[in-house]
């Protein structure tokens, strides 16, 4: 799975890409998981996530099946030198591998309500989502992440995330300095709602952020906390 360069064993973007993209489709697969197992979930970001991360990617069978096995899942993880705690931090179990080349994902809820508008939770995906990866609130050093919209409500995924494109065009342009917006992707089999979306960070340099709209409303069982 890795190319590994010999001038010091260092990965180079395409490693990096390719490796992200192995760990999205066993999320994906946990995700899978889930919604045969019929869990039943509380409308409430962290219960969700918490879920996913403690009974799936952190369960040693599941991460053997989905060979998610070479990677560690902590959540609320501070950063160092922000002070920002990120949802989940993904590190790799490799000694040639730099100590500050980790992945991060930031979990957002998604509805169908008020999708334009600039207080609705297509907003927040963007505003403390997007955001806090082009502020570097969040750490990208491997000029590589992931947001993960937990969608609430039955709805047309494929047009929330149009209606994303465009309320980031309209009201957040300069705060999420997109180069492309948020686009279909094709490296998960048979799961046709994953993305990506290319940005400028505040110090102008590219990065790369991934988008999985996992639907989960027929999971819930109760409203937001």
């Amino acid at each position: 799975m890795r190319e590994i360069n010999a001038e010091g064993f260092i990965y180079n973007a395409k490693t990096y890409e390719k490796e992200f993209q192995h760990l999205l489709c066993g999320i994906v697969s946990c995700y899978m998981m889930m919604i045969a197992d019929k869990v039943l979930l509380t409308n409430n970001e962290g219960d969700i996530r918490d879920k996913l991360l403690i009974d799936y990617l952190n369960n040693d069978d599941i991460r053997n099946k989905t060979e998610l096995n070479e990677f560690s899942f902590n959540k609320e993880v501070p950063e160092n030198e922000t002070g920002g705690r990120t949802d989940i931090k993904i590190e790799i179990k490799n000694p040639f591998r730099k100590v500050k080349a980790y992945y991060v994902i930031e979990c957002k809820r998604l509805d169908g309500k008020n999708t334009t508008g600039v207080s609705g939770l297509n907003a927040e995906y963007i505003k403390n989502g997007i955001h806090r990866f082009v502020s570097k609130l969040y750490t990208t050093n491997c000029k590589i992440n992931a947001m993960i919209g937990f969608v609430v409500e039955k709805l047309d995924i494929h047009f929330i995330v149009s209606e994303i494109n465009k309320l980031s065009k309209a009201h957040f342009k300069e705060m999420i300095k997109m180069k492309q917006e948020i686009c279909k992707e094709k490296f998960i089999p048979n799961f046709d709602y994953h993305y990506s979306s290319i940005h400028n960070d505040c110090d102008n340099s590219e990065f790369t952020l991934y988008h999985l709209m996992l639907d989960i409303s027929k999971l819930l069982k109760s409203k937001v906390k």
